[in-house]
């Protein structure tokens, strides 16, 4: 890999290391790009969002200002860019891109790990056989992409569904052509790879090769070592060849 945009830090609560623990890593590893796209903070309405897995708002300026000075820092020896992986809630969403367009970020990522606006919702990855659990998924994530505001999508694939499998070839089909007309890669994601959770899932991405979707490969790092993870990428060059799929080296950065 020449670049991996989806890099964590402990600032979400469920990651380990800070901003230089993965750039050291990174330029030790060889890579010439890396994009840190920590889980971006959501201001709630009301309590009972999820603890622990994304950064608190006052945490947002320290994490860019780091990063900026580490691009400075590191200059000649690797690309560092600001982004950020954030769900889209469509109550929340104008007013976290209000506080992201006040600075400096590079990118978003969509990674949509629960629906609605998470409030009183389950972790899209839990197993179910609910038809309409799957086509909220697919439909929210859709009216994401169309927002034109990220790079690409994360795990595209994490949603588990259990249920009829013409169904969810119905809904992935309608996912990956969505995608398509919106022109953003879809991430093989080898965090999900490399600890056998129920994605990658190679029903989703033999429909995408059959739609033509760019695909683009993402560390998805929560500790340092895994910024670059060649064995487990080695891993998903091999399923995704078995379907035609080449994965893209590096994405086009888009502002949020």
């Amino acid at each position: 890999m020449r670049a991996n945009y989806h890099t964590h830090t402990y600032r979400c609560g469920h990651a380990v290391g800070t901003e230089r623990d993965y750039v050291r890593q990174a330029v030790d590893d060889g890579l010439e790009i890396l994009g840190f796209s920590d889980h971006t903070p959501y201001e709630f309405d009301r309590p009972g969002a999820i603890p622990n897995v994304r950064m608190a708002p006052e945490e947002l300026d320290g994490y860019v200002s780091s990063l900026l000075a580490l691009r400075e820092e590191y200059a000649g020896q690797i690309a560092l860019y600001v982004g950020l992986e954030a769900e889209y809630y469509p109550a929340l969403f104008p007013r976290l891109l209000e506080r992201l367009r006040a600075r400096p970020v590079d990118y978003l990522i969509l990674g949509q790990h629960f629906l609605g606006n998470e409030i009183g919702e389950p972790y899209s990855g839990r197993a179910t056989e609910d038809k309409a659990v799957l086509d909220r998924y697919v439909s929210q994530s859709i009216e994401g992409m169309q927002t034109g505001c990220f790079t690409y999508f994360a795990h595209p694939d994490l949603i588990r569904f259990t249920g009829d499998g013409a169904e969810y070839a119905r809904q992935m089909r309608r996912l990956c052509r969505a995608a398509k007309d919106c022109a953003l890669p879809l991430e093989c994601n080898l965090l999900g790879l490399r600890e056998g959770r129920n994605y990658p899932d190679e029903r989703f991405w033999r429909i995408a090769a059959e739609e033509g979707n760019a695909v683009i490969l993402g560390c998805d790092a929560h500790q340092p070592e895994h910024v670059r993870a060649p064995e487990t990428e080695a891993r998903a060059r091999q399923m995704l060849a078995r379907y035609g799929i080449t994965p893209m080296e590096t994405v086009e950065l888009k502002r949020p």
